[in-house]
C-alpha cells in the first residue's frame, strides 16, 4: 500500500502541473468563445493545488493544512461543472475529461493519499519511559536517547529536510527559542535523511536544538513509528532512503518519562506550537534547568 501512495503523489503532483500548464496553453489558443471557457475547468481542478504547493515550498511558513481542503475540493468540483457545461454547449471533450482526471486526483490525494491509517503505538504511552535509541549529532557522534533525558525535552521526529510543512514547524520552533531555553527545555529534532542534511539544517536555524540524524530509521523502528516506502517516489536521488518516519512529537519529563506524544494520522495535520509550551507547564516542568 505504501509503494502505491510513493508511487501516486510524485505522478499526481506531475500530473497537476502537465495539466494546469497544458490547460493554460489551450485556454490562450482558443479562438472560440465556449472553448476558452472550457479550459478554465481544467484549470481549476489543478492551479490552486500547484499555487499552493509552490508556496508550501518556496515559503517553508505553514506547517498544517486543514484536512480535506474543502475550498480547493469545491473549486475542483466548480471547474468540473464549467467544462461539463461548455461540453453540453458544443465545446471539446477534451477539456471535461481533464477535468474529471485532475479533481479525481485530487480527492484521492486528500482523502487517500494524505491518511497513513495509523494506529498509536504502544511504545509511546504516556507514563512509560521513552524507549531507548540511538542517533547521530552534528558532531558526527553516536548518542543515546538516555543521554538526553537532562531536562525536560521535546523530541520531534520529521520526515526530513524534503518536506516543507516538516521545515515550517521546525521554523515555528526556533521562533519558540528564548522561551524554550528560558524554561530549560530542549528540542531534539531527528529525522531519517542524509547527515550532512541534518548538519545544515542546525546551521540554517542557529539555535541551540539537538539536530540529530536516526541512520537507518533504527530509532523510528524502535518506537514504532517508521513509514515503510514513506518517501515521494524519484526523491531517492537526492540520497533519502524509502523508508521515513511518520510525524511525531514526544514530550518527556526530566527522568525521560512521555508526559504528551502526538501521532498525527495525516501529515497535514500537526499541533501548535504553543500546544508544546502548555504541556510543558501543565506539567510543571517551565524553568526546570
Amino acid at each position: 500500500m505504501n509503494l502505491l501512495k510513493s508511487m501516486f503523489v510524485s505522478l499526481y503532483m506531475m500530473s497537476a502541473m502537465i495539466i494546469t500548464v497544458y490547460s493554460t496553453w489551450a485556454f490562450l489558443h482558443s479562438d472560440q468563445r465556449l472553448e476558452q471557457i472550457s479550459w478554465i475547468g481544467p484549470l481549476m481542478t489543478s492551479a490552486p493545488f500547484m499555487l499552493l504547493l509552490s508556496w508550501l515550498m518556496i515559503s517553508t511558513s505553514i506547517a498544517r493544512t486543514s484536512a480535506h481542503f474543502p475550498l480547493l475540493n469545491g473549486l475542483g468540483l466548480l471547474g468540473v461543472l464549467i467544462a461539463g457545461a461548455s461540453f453540453l454547449r458544443g465545446a471539446n471533450v477534451n477539456a471535461l475529461l481533464i477535468s474529471l482526471i485532475g479533481w479525481l486526483g485530487f480527492i484521492i490525494y486528500a482523502y487517500w493519499y494524505s491518511s497513513f491509517g495509523r494506529k498509536a503505538s504502544e511504545r509511546l504511552t504516556v507514563g512509560q519511559m521513552l524507549p531507548q535509541f540511538q542517533v547521530k549529532d552534528i558532531a558526527g557522534k553516536i548518542i543515546g536517547s538516555s543521554s538526553l533525558f537532562d531536562k525536560a525535552t521535546i523530541w520531534m521526529f520529521y520526515r526530513g529536510a524534503w518536506c516543507p510543512l516538516c521545515m515550517a514547524q521546525i521554523k515555528e520552533l526556533a521562533a519558540q527559542y528564548q522561551e524554550l531555553q528560558a524554561m530549560g527545555v530542549r528540542v531534539a529534532l531527528i529525522a531519517p535523511q542524509p547527515h550532512k542534511n541534518t548538519i545544515k539544517l542546525s546551521k540554517q536555524f542557529d539555535v541551540q536544538f539537538d539536530f540529530l540524524t536516526d541512520e537507518g530509521n533504527k530509532a523510528a523502528r524502535i518506537l514504532g513509528i517508521e513509514n515503510p516506502q514513506g518517501l515521494p517516489m524519484g526523491m531517492q536521488i537526492l540520497g533519502y532512503d524509502s523508508e521515513t518516519v511518520l510525524p511525531t512529537v514526544i514530550i518527556t519529563n526530566t527522568e525521560g518519562q512521555i508526559l504528551w506524544a502526538h501521532e498525527t494520522d495525516n501529515y497535514r495535520i500537526r499541533p501548535e506550537p504553543d500546544v508544546f509550551l502548555e504541556v510543558l507547564r501543565e506539567n510543571g516542568l517551565a524553568g526546570s534547568a
